[in-house]
């Protein structure tokens, strides 16, 4: 899987950006079907904010969203929020369509 770690309006450490690595290969390991992720460290009015964005087939995204103190705690939270997403996504099953048969 290919993961991207974008920041913006500040910098991170390279430490930090390990860890966002370890994040995202925790998460690919949820969804067999993990495609892409990208990973965007933002410094805002609100503080410290981190957006991660998981592509999975059928052009269906995942998107888990943090805000903390530190731009670590607003990781952790955004893992949290997309942690459950990805097990409901794993877990939902595909339709089949039932042929009707015929009773002799």
């Amino acid at each position: 899987m290919r993961s991207t770690i974008s920041v913006r309006h500040s910098e991170i450490t390279p430490l930090l950006r390990e860890r966002a690595d370890a994040v995202v290969e925790r998460l690919a390991e949820l969804s067999p079907h993990a495609l892409e992720a990208t990973v965007v460290f933002d410094e805002g009015p609100g503080g410290p904010a981190v957006e991660i964005r998981l592509h999975t087939r059928g052009r269906k995204v995942l998107i888990g969203t943090g805000e903390g103190a530190d731009h670590r705690t607003a990781l952790d939270r955004a893992e949290a929020k997309l942690r459950p997403q990805l097990i409901k996504a794993s877990q939902v099953r595909t339709r089949t369509r039932r042929v009707p048969t015929r009773d002799a």
